[in-house]
């Protein structure tokens, strides 16, 4: 269940860092691909923006997901070890 639990987090920032990568080449954002990603991705994004709105136009929040979400995966890592 552990390593399961490691490859679901791992797998999850994978797409958070895929979402980031396309903002950064400017995909159509309704191409199914890009739609896939945002919808994937901006129930956990949004609140973390809400908190935490972007500073000089820099969006900090895959950056929080992503420690937020190893941190969390190594809590449930290890109650499931």
């Amino acid at each position: 269940m552990a390593e399961l639990v490691a490859l679901f987090i791992q797998l999850y920032s994978m797409i958070i860092l895929a979402r980031v990568l396309m903002s950064w080449v400017q995909i159509d954002p309704s191409s199914p691909l890009a739609r896939t990603l945002i919808d994937l991705t901006e129930p956990v994004l949004k609140p973390i923006r809400d908190l935490m709105p972007p500073a000089a136009g820099l969006d900090f929040s895959p950056i929080i997901a992503i420690i937020l979400l190893q941190v969390l995966g190594q809590i449930l890592v290890q109650m499931f070890a």
